[in-house]
C-alpha cells in the first residue's frame, strides 16, 4: 500500500455498497479512486477484489484464452504501473483494457498517461460485455463518480479543499455547457427541482461556501441528466432557469473561495443558459451578480460595465436585477473616487427598490431585499467617507456581509491615517468569522488592508497582532 492510500478495508466497503446498489465495475472503480487515493488502474483491480497476484493470473488466462500472446506481466511490474513508477507499453495497455473491460482513458493511461486525459480519443474496449469500440467522452457513469466524490466530501468530519474535487467542479460545468450547446421529464420532477432550487437559494445565504458548492454539484449533475436531450419548450425553460440559478450559486461560492478562474467560467455558463432562455430579467440578474467578481478581485471598471449592462437589460420596470445593478455601480464608483456619480447611482438603487412590489423571502439569494440594500448603501457611504449604521444579522443567522462591512470600515480608517484603529477593527472582524467562512474573499481583503499600513506603523501592537493573526489564517483556496 503506497503512502497516502486508504487501507484495503475502505475499498471493501465500497464493493459492499456497490453490490447493494448494483453498480458496474467502472462505477465502483471511480468511487474507490476518488475516495482511497489510488490510481485508476489500481482502483479497477480493487473494485473486483483482486490481489496483485490474482490480477496477473487473470491477465495471463485472458491472453491464453483469446490467443493474445504472452502477457509479460508480474506482480512487481503491476505495482509499478499502478503507482506510476513505470509506464506500460501500448500493447500492454490494450491488454489491461481488455482485462478490466475499460479503455485507456478509464485506466488513467490515455495519451500522455495522465489520469485526467478526458480529451484523448483512444479506441480500445468498451466497459460492457459486448466488446464494442468505445470513444472517450461524456458518459452517464461520470455522474456516479462525481456524486460519490461529493458525497464523501460532505460526509467527512471536516470538509476540505481538494484538487481532484475542484477538477470535478470544472467538469460539471463543461458537461453543462455541452448540454446547452446540444440541447421524458415529468411535471412532478420539475416541481421538485423548483423546490430544490428555492431551498438552495434560501440556505446559501447562511451556509459555508465549500460544502454548499459540493451540494450544488450533486444537484447540477441531476439537472444535466434531465437536460441531456432537448425537451419541449416549457420544460426546457424550467430546466434552463434552474441551471442559471444553480450556476450562479456555484459561481458565487467559488468567488468566496477565491477561485476566480472557475468563478468566471461558471458565470459564463449561467450567461449561456440565461441567453438561451431569452428572459431579459434573468439575463440582467446574471450580469448584476457577475459584477461582484471584478469588484472583489481588482477590476472596478469591469464592475461598472457589467452593472450598467444589467440595468440596460432589466429595463425601466423595478426589479431585483435593476436595483442590484444600480447598487453595485454605486459601490464601485465610490471606490473609484467618482463620488458624484456614485451618489446618483445609489439614489437610483433606492428609488428602484422603493417601487419594487413585495416579493417575500427576504433572506433568499439573488433577492434584493431591504438588508441587501442596506449592505450596498453602507458600503458606498463608507467609500464616500460618511458614517452609516449597519444592523447585524439576527443571532444564529450568520452571513458574511457584516464582516465585509467591518473590513471596508477598517480599510477606510487605514487610508485615512488611522492605521492602528483600522487594524484593531480588522482583527475584530477576522475573529468573528467562523472557520468555515474564513475564505479568500475575507482573508485577502484583510491582507490588502495590512499592506496599506505605512511602514512607520508596522511595529505598532495592533498592526503586529493583525499580521500574526493573518499569518496563521489559511483560506480554503489560496
Amino acid at each position: 500500500m503506497a503512502r497516502g492510500e486508504h487501507s484495503p478495508a475502505c475499498a471493501r466497503r465500497w464493493r459492499e455498497q456497490a453490490a447493494s446498489r448494483q453498480w458496474t465495475f467502472w462505477q465502483t472503480a471511480q468511487a474507490v479512486h476518488g475516495c482511497c487515493g489510488v490510481s485508476l488502474l489500481k482502483a479497477h483491480r480493487l473494485a473486483r477484489g483482486w490481489s496483485a497476484r490474482q490480477a496477473v493470473q487473470e491477465l495471463e488466462e485472458l491472453c491464453g484464452r483469446e490467443g493474445l500472446g504472452e502477457a509479460r506481466a508480474s506482480i512487481d511490474l503491476l505495482n509499478a504501473w499502478e503507482n506510476h513508477r513505470a509506464r506500460p507499453r501500448p500493447q500492454t495497455i490494450e491488454l489491461l483494457a481488455r482485462l478490466y473491460r475499460a479503455n485507456a482513458v478509464r485506466l488513467g493511461m490515455a495519451g500522455d498517461y495522465c489520469e485526467d486525459g478526458d480529451d484523448a480519443q483512444v479506441v480500445v474496449v468498451a466497459g460492457g460485455d459486448d466488446r464494442a469500440p468505445y470513444r472517450a467522452g461524456p458518459h452517464p457513469d461520470d455522474d456516479v463518480e462525481r456524486r460519490a466524490l461529493f458525497h464523501h466530501a460532505l460526509l467527512a468530519p471536516r470538509v476540505a479543499m481538494s484538487g481532484r474535487l475542484m477538477a470535478e467542479v470544472e467538469r460539471v460545468r463543461q458537461d453543462l455547457d455541452r448540454t446547452l450547446a446540444a440541447g421524458g421529464v415529468t411535471e412532478e420532477q420539475l416541481d421538485l427541482l423548483d423546490e430544490q432550487v428555492l431551498r438552495y437559494r434560501r440556505e446559501y445565504v447562511t451556509s459555508a461556501p465549500l460544502p454548499m458548492l459540493y451540494r450544488l454539484m450533486l444537484e447540477l449533475s441531476e439537472v444535466r441528466m434531465m437536460a441531456a436531450a432537448r425537451q419541449p419548450a416549457m420544460v426546457q425553460r424550467r430546466l434552463l432557469n434552474a441551471t442559471v440559478m444553480l450556476a450562479l450559486l456555484s459561481a458565487d461560492a467559488l468567488m468566496k473561495l477565491g477561485d476566480t478562474r472557475q468563478a468566471h467560467a461558471w458565470y459564463g455558463t449561467a450567461r449561456t443558459a440565461s441567453d438561451d432562455m431569452g428572459d431579459l430579467r434573468l439575463r440582467a440578474l446574471v450580469r448584476a451578480q457577475q459584477a461582484m467578481l471584478p469588484y472583489y478581485y481588482g477590476d472596478l471598471a469591469e464592475t461598472v460595465r457589467l452593472a450598467r449592462e444589467a440595468r440596460m437589460l432589466a429595463g425601466s420596470a423595478p426589479s431585483s436585477p435593476a436595483a442590484l445593478g444600480a447598487a453595485a455601480e454605486a459601490r464601485a464608483l465610490a471606490r473609484m473616487g467618482e463620488h458624484k456619480a456614485a451618489r446618483i447611482a445609489l439614489a437610483e438603487a433606492e428609488q428602484i427598490f422603493a417601487r419594487m412590489p413585495p416579493e417575500g423571502h427576504d433572506h433568499l439569494a439573488f433577492r434584493f431585499s431591504e438588508r441587501r440594500l442596506q449592505f450596498y448603501r453602507v458600503g458606498t457611504l463608507i467609500e464616500l467617507g460618511e458614517e452609516a449604521d449597519w444592523t447585524p444579522a439576527p443571532t444564529g443567522a450568520y452571513t458574511i456581509d457584516p464582516i465585509l462591512i467591518l473590513l471596508d470600515r477598517a480599510a477606510h480608517l487605514v487610508r485615512g491615517g488611522k492605521g492602528e484603529e483600522g487594524c484593531l477593527l480588522a482583527e475584530k472582524a477576522l475573529i468573528q468569522v467562523p472557520a468555515e467562512h474564513r475564505t479568500s474573499i475575507v482573508v485577502d481583503r484583510a491582507r490588502a488592508l495590512l499592506a496599506e499600513v505605512p511602514p512607520g506603523l508596522r511595529k505598532a501592537p495592533a498592526v503586529r497582532r493583525l499580521a500574526d493573526l493573518l499569518s496563521g489564517v489559511l483560506p480554503v483556496v489560496a
